[in-house]
């Protein structure tokens, strides 16, 4: 079965009455579980299990799979409006959405979201029909050696989310690096900095970092500077509308993100949250005027927002080809499929046609609906900003306190949820900027593993990130990116020096 039979195939499930109504379900729930810091895709889908046990597996598969995408979706809402990310892949799209929700511009923030969210996921679709069987070999191809010269890679970017002092980056980087080997150590069983502390044996979760840093600074900055009149409960909305230049703005990063967050999202323990600050940081390098960044830029709200996207549905690549999870989500959508009765893997194509197709073609309905409902419900959901700020700085606790509580039902969570809102709200004082900690923890814990699990294959020899041309190539490709921006500083500074 080609490409073009197989997706009538799947349009025949997901055109179906019944496959219009689940996708729509799938979407809304995901979409508002997304809205809602800490909760995210998995609890969803994980509660949805025993719902739809003894279903049809088709409609039942492609409902989860909405929630899935429709969360990564509407996770941008709370990020931009509240500096409080709904889930992990949507952390990046805080840098330059919430300033421009602040500057009055959340309407159009909100706009470039779903228009770059759905530009990101359609063009995903479409490099899922037309590659999944050819990528699944690529991600089975990047052992431990390339995936430690791809985290490398990611980390040489730490200077360009400095927003000031390259010296603080580094600071704040390596906390975030000190911070992810807490916990038992996953290949010796070791504890490590746990102190004896029961607690502490599985580390942190990332949400509970990321909702201390982001949402509880925020909260503790805003009731800091209460009195300051431009910080004043009467945020405007802003126009909804995008200019020719806003969109040409956009085009840019949108067409090279969607592709970039794809490729990443196929690699097995990548996802939307690695493609997200990847793209972030990709824009940011290449852009004329970088100091735009972290202030409103469109460039850098459109990139993080179209790579998640498509990053959600590149994780589909190795779960429906291979039968392997590239992410937490997925892992779960694995056991949804195993409870079904589905077996996912390389004869899912030829033996469950209708299941593998329409997935994938419920992902270009579901891409629609979730533009259509979005784009509608901007006003409304705007209206948050006109919230008396007292109001809205409860609600942020609340909901952070809840979406922590919620990941593990430990109240110790809630406590460490405070420890980090504390520590973020001293590096706003002392501007410290706090993305670095973010993309440590994140590459952290998979570089060191990747590394260890290099050196056991080559018997302790750093020769084996350079025997195969994939790793080589990357870890050159790191190397370029440290040396260049570090020349051309040094450049720029002689002739400063000269001209004195």
């Amino acid at each position: 079965m080609d490409a073009f039979q197989g997706l009538l195939t799947g349009f025949q499930v997901a055109l179906s009455l019944e496959g219009i109504m689940f996708v729509l379900i799938g979407v809304i729930v995901g979409t508002l579980i997304g809205m809602m810091p800490g909760l995210g895709p998995i609890s969803a889908i994980a509660i949805m299990i025993p719902i739809t046990y003894g279903m049809d597996p088709a409609p039942a598969l492609v409902m989860m799979a909405g929630v899935y995408y429709g969360a990564v979706f509407g996770g941008s809402t709370s990020s931009i409006l509240l500096n409080a990310p709904g889930i992990s892949g949507t952390v990046a799209t805080a840098f330059d959405g919430y300033p421009m929700a602040q500057q009055g511009k959340a309407g159009k923030a909100l706009a470039i979201a779903a228009i770059s969210s759905f530009i990101g996921g359609t063009v995903s679709v479409v490099l899922l029909m037309l590659l999944a069987p050819a990528l699944s070999s690529v991600a089975i191809s990047f052992g431990p050696p390339a995936y430690f010269a791809l985290m490398f890679m990611g980390l040489t970017a730490i200077s360009s989310l400095s927003e000031g002092s390259t010296i603080k980056a580094m600071i704040a980087a390596v906390a975030g690096f000190m911070v992810v080997t807490i916990g038992i150590d996953p290949q010796t069983g070791t504890q490590r900095f746990t102190f004896g502390n029961v607690n502490l044996f599985d580390g942190f979760d990332f949400l509970i970092i990321a909702l201390g840093l982001f949402a509880v600074a925020e909260v503790c900055m805003l009731i800091l500077n209460r009195k300051n009149r431009s910080l004043s409960d009467d945020q405007k909305l802003g126009s909804l509308k995008l200019s020719k230049a806003d969109l040409k703005e956009m085009s840019g990063p949108v067409s090279r993100q969607s592709f970039v967050g794809f490729l990443l999202g196929v690699l097995p323990g990548a996802g939307a949250t690695i493609a997200s600050f990847i793209s972030y940081i990709f824009e940011k390098r290449i852009a004329k005027n970088p100091e735009e960044f972290g202030k409103g830029s469109i460039k850098g709200l459109a990139a993080p927002e179209s790579s998640n996207n498509a990053a959600t549905s590149g994780a589909f690549v190795p779960l429906l080809s291979l039968g392997i999870p590239g992410s937490g989500t997925t892992a779960v959508m694995l056991g949804a499929f195993l409870v079904l009765g589905v077996q996912p893997g390389p004869l899912l194509m030829t033996d469950r046609p209708e299941i593998f197709w329409g997935i994938i073609a419920s992902m270009y309905l579901g891409n629609v609906f979730l533009l259509i409902l979005n784009l509608p419900l901007i006003p409304y959901l705007a209206k948050i900003l006109s919230i008396p700020r007292p109001l809205l700085i409860s609600l942020v606790i609340m909901f952070s306190l809840i979406g922590v509580y919620s990941i593990s039902f430990n109240v110790f969570d809630l406590y460490m949820l405070l420890v980090f809102g504390a520590l973020g709200f001293a590096m706003r004082i002392f501007s410290f900027p706090a993305p670095p900690f973010i993309l440590a923890f994140i590459l952290g814990g998979m570089m060191e593993q990747a590394f260890r699990q290099s050196m056991t294959i080559s018997n302790g020899s750093l020769s084996i990130f350079v025997d195969t041309p994939l790793p080589l190539s990357l870890l050159l490709v790191a190397l370029i990116s440290l040396l260049v921006p570090a020349f051309l500083k040094w450049r720029s500074n002689r002739l400063a020096y000269k001209q004195r």
